[in-house]
C-alpha cells in the first residue's frame, strides 16, 4: 500500500491536533467550545482518513482511546522510584506533632510550607512519559511492582498521549502520578445500566474505577467515564523544578487536571483551615475523598527528611472522621477464620455509610459483645473504620424493645462443633482443629490470594469445592493436580481446567515475600512478609531463625517473631513445606531478585551517625551498587556505614563482628577496590 500524500498527513495531524485540544478542554478545563456533534464530525474524519492510510494510526492517535484488542492477562511493573504509602493523622494535635518532626529534623525555627490538596479515593497510577510519548500506565500495586495497563490508559481523554515538544526536550523522561477516579454522578449512571442489564452493581466510586481500569478488554475502560487527577512526578530532582507548588504548574501547562482545591500554606493555622475548608465543601463535590494530603513543599527539604520503610517523612494525611449511619441489627452470626479464631458479625438492615451499602459489621470479640451489650433488634450506629471497614460504634440503647434477644458466645465451633477456647493473653476465642471446614477453606484461599501464590481462577468457590470433594486436603496439594483431577468439578470446562493448571505452574516460582505471606503465619501480612524477606534473605535462614534474630528487623516486634517461631516448630507446618518442595515450588532466595554483578551485590549495609550528606543519598547509592540496606544491625548485616555520634548500632556491630566503614571506604568498595 502507498504511503499517505504528505497532503494527508498534514490533514490527520492537524485533525489529531484538533482533537486532543478539544478532549483537554472538555475534559481537563472543563470548558468545551463545540458541541458533541461537531466533535462526533471531527473524529470520523480522523477515522476516515486512518481507513485509508492505516499506515497513520500510532499509539498517540485519538482513535486509539477507543480501545485496543482484548489482553489476555496484565504483565507486572516494576516501577523506578517506588510509590511510597502515607502516613495518617486524624487530628490537630497529631498533626502538630508531624509539623514538629519535620521542623526539628530541617532545624527549622520558623514555619515549613506545606501543599495541601484533596486526598482522592480512587485507584493511584504511575504513567511513563519518554520523548514526549506515553509508553506506560501502570497500577501501583504494592508500592514497588504494579500491573501493566497501558492500552486502558490511553483510552482516559484526561490524560495526554503526548507532551508539547519543548518539554519532552527538557524532560526526556517524566513518570507523571496520580489518581483515577469515577465521579459520583457518573458511578450513578453506571449503576444504573447495570441495573437494566440485570448484572451486579458495584459497590462505590473507588471499585468502579478500579474495575474498570483493570479490564482485559480496554474497549469496555474507553466506555466507562473515568477521570484521571495528577497530584506529582516521580522525581525529586529535575532541572528546574525545586517545589511541589513548581510541579503543580507543569502538570497544568502539559495538559494534565490538577485538582482545584489545592493550595500552599505556610503555617500550620492553615493547614488545618484548608482541612476544615475541604471537609466542609466534601457533601458537595462530585467526587469522593476521604482526608487531605500534606507535603513539604520544598523538593530540598523533601530529600533532607527521607523516608521510612514505605512512607516518606515529609507527607501525611489527614483524614476525614468516619461517617456515621444507623440502622437495625437482624442478626449475629460467628465466623470462623483461617487461624480459627471465632468472630461475632452483626448482620444489619442495609444502610449506606460513606458511599458504601453496609449489611455486615465486625463485633471483634467476646469482650467487644459484652461490652456494647448488643442484642438482636437493637439500632445501632456503625461507621466504617478508616473509610473502610464496617464496625458497630455505639447501640442505642433508648430504642430497644421488649423483642430484642441477646447472644451468647458458642462454646462449640459454628463450622466443625469443636470446643472452642480463649488462650491466655488473647482476646480471641479460637477453634483449635486444624481439620475445621472453614479454617481449611481461609487458609487455601489465603494460599492461593493475589498477596500470595496469586493462582488467578482459584476463588472461594471453587476452594471450597475442591476440599468438599477432598481433591485437595492441603494447599501444598494444587501443586500435584492434573486438568483431569479438575474436570469433575461443577462449571468447570476443559479450558477452565488449563488455565488453572497454568497458574498453578507459574505460581511455583513466587517471590519469597508472598510465599511467606502465603504461610498464613498469625500476624505475618503482606508488610511484615516482605520485611522479613528483605532482612534474612532466604528461606531457610527464616525457617532457621531464633527470636532474637527476628526482633532486631525493624517493624517485627517480639509477638511476631515468636508467632514466626511457633509456625516453623510445628509438625503440620513442617510437612506442609516438605509437600511444597516436592510439588516444586522454589522458595527463591529473595537477594536473587536483585541485580546480581554490581560491587554490592548481596550485601546487607546498616547506616547510622551524623554523614555529611543526607542518609537518603547513600541509601540511592549503596542500592544503585546492588546493596540491600536495613534499619537494624544483626548477624546477617555485611557493613555498617558509620559517621560521626554513632551510638548503639556501632557498639552492636562492634559485639557481633560487623565490618564498620567510614564514606570514603564506601566510595572504595563501590569502585570496587578490595576491602
Amino acid at each position: 500500500m502507498a504511503a499517505a500524500p504528505k497532503k494527508i498527513r498534514d490533514r490527520h495531524r492537524r485533525l489529531a491536533e484538533e482533537i486532543e485540544a478539544h478532549n483537554r478542554r472538555y475534559y481537563v478545563d472543563d470548558a468545551p467550545t463545540i458541541s458533541d456533534v461537531e466533535f462526533d464530525a471531527l473524529f470520523d474524519r480522523l477515522l476516515a482518513i486512518e481507513r485509508e492510510h492505516p499506515e497513520l494510526v500510532t499509539p498517540t492517535s485519538p482513535s486509539q482511546r477507543v480501545g485496543a484488542t482484548p489482553s489476555d492477562s496484565f504483565s507486572s511493573y516494576t516501577h523506578r522510584l517506588p510509590m511510597l504509602s502515607l502516613q495518617k493523622v486524624t487530628a490537630r494535635d497529631e498533626f502538630d506533632a508531624f509539623d514538629q518532626r519535620v521542623r526539628a529534623a530541617l532545624e527549622a525555627d520558623e514555619s515549613v510550607a506545606y501543599v495541601v490538596e484533596p486526598k482522592l479515593d480512587g485507584l493511584a497510577i504511575e504513567l511513563v512519559y519518554e520523548q514526549g510519548k506515553l509508553t506506560v500506565g501502570a497500577t501501583r500495586g504494592d508500592g514497588v511492582t504494579g500491573e501493566t495497563i497501558t492500552p486502558n490508559v490511553r483510552t482516559l481523554r484526561s490524560i495526554p498521549l503526548s507532551l508539547d515538544q519543548g518539554l519532552a526536550e527538557q524532560y526526556p523522561r517524566l513518570d507523571v502520578r496520580g489518581e483515577v477516579i469515577m465521579r459520583q454522578s457518573d458511578f450513578a449512571a453506571l449503576n444504573e445500566t447495570q441495573r437494566a442489564s440485570e448484572l451486579p452493581e458495584f459497590a462505590n466510586p473507588r471499585n468502579a474505577a478500579a474495575g474498570s481500569l483493570r479490564q482485559l478488554d480496554p474497549s469496555i475502560t474507553a466506555g466507562r467515564r473515568l477521570v484521571f487527577y495528577a497530584y506529582g512526578l516521580a522525581d525529586q530532582d529535575l532541572p528546574g523544578l525545586e517545589t511541589q507548588t513548581a510541579v503543580f504548574d507543569l502538570l497544568r501547562t502539559a495538559g494534565f487536571r490538577t485538582n482545584e482545591l489545592t493550595t500552599t500554606v505556610a503555617k500550620p493555622d492553615e493547614v488545618e483551615a484548608t482541612f476544615e475548608q475541604i471537609r466542609e465543601l466534601r457533601p458537595t463535590l462530585d467526587y469522593e475523598i476521604d482526608g487531605v494530603v500534606i507535603k513539604v513543599d520544598s523538593f530540598e527539604q523533601q530529600r533532607l527528611l527521607g523516608q521510612i520503610t514505605r512512607a516518606p517523612r515529609w507527607a501525611v494525611a489527614w483524614k476525614f472522621a468516619a461517617e456515621l449511619a444507623q440502622t437495625v441489627v437482624n442478626d449475629i452470626e460467628f465466623s470462623v477464620g483461617r487461624t480459627g479464631a471465632v468472630t461475632p458479625v452483626a448482620k444489619l438492615a442495609p444502610v449506606r455509610v460513606g458511599g458504601v451499602t453496609v449489611t455486615n459489621a465486625s463485633l471483634h470479640n467476646e469482650d467487644e459483645l459484652e461490652r456494647l451489650d448488643i442484642r438482636i433488634g437493637d439500632t445501632v450506629v456503625v461507621r466504617r473504620a478508616g473509610d473502610v471497614i464496617p464496625e458497630v460504634v455505639e447501640v442505642l440503647t433508648q430504642h430497644r424493645n421488649k423483642a430484642a434477644r441477646s447472644v451468647r458466645y458458642p462454646d462449640r465451633c459454628p463450622s466443625c462443633d469443636q470446643p472452642i477456647v480463649r488462650l491466655p493473653e488473647e482476646a480471641a476465642r479460637r477453634c483449635l482443629n486444624p481439620s475445621c471446614p472453614a479454617q481449611r477453606e481461609g487458609r487455601l484461599f489465603h494460599f492461593a490470594s493475589k498477596p500470595g501464590f496469586n493462582i488467578d481462577g482459584l476463588g472461594e468457590k471453587l476452594a471450597r469445592q475442591l476440599l468438599d470433594r477432598n481433591v485437595v486436603t492441603s494447599p501444598a496439594d494444587l501443586f500435584f493436580l492434573t486438568v483431569d483431577d479438575l474436570l469433575p468439578l461443577d462449571l468447570m470446562a476443559e479450558k477452565r481446567a488449563q488455565n488453572l493448571i497454568a497458574a498453578i505452574d507459574a505460581a511455583r516460582a513466587t517471590p519469597l515475600p508472598s510465599v511467606i505471606y502465603a504461610l498464613g503465619i498469625i500476624g505475618v501480612g503482606e508488610t511484615a512478609a516482605r520485611l522479613l524477606a528483605e532482612s534474612l534473605g532466604t528461606f531457610n535462614t527464616l525457617q532457621n531463625a531464633d527470636q532474637a534474630t527476628l526482633e532486631t528487623i525493624d517493624g517485627v516486634g517480639p509477638v511476631i517473631a515468636g508467632n514466626v517461631i511457633a509456625f516453623f516448630a510445628n509438625e503440620g507446618n513442617q510437612l506442609l513445606i516438605k509437600r511444597l518442595r516436592a510439588g516444586g515450588v522454589l522458595f527463591p532466595d529473595h537477594l536473587s531478585m536483585r541485580a546480581t554483578g554490581l560491587p554490592l551485590s548481596g550485601k546487607t549495609v546498616v547506616i547510622t551517625g551524623t554523614l555529611s550528606r543526607p542518609r537518603s543519598y547513600f541509601k540511592e547509592m549503596l542500592e544503585q551498587a546492588g546493596a540491600k540496606v536495613t534499619g537494624s544491625v544483626s548477624k546477617s548485616t555485611d557493613f555498617l556505614l558509620v559517621g560521626s555520634d554513632a551510638g548503639s548500632k556501632l557498639e552492636k556491630a562492634t559485639k557481633l563482628g560487623v565490618t564498620v566503614v567510614n564514606e570514603d571506604e564506601v566510595d572504595d568498595l563501590i569502585a570496587g577496590e578490595p576491602e
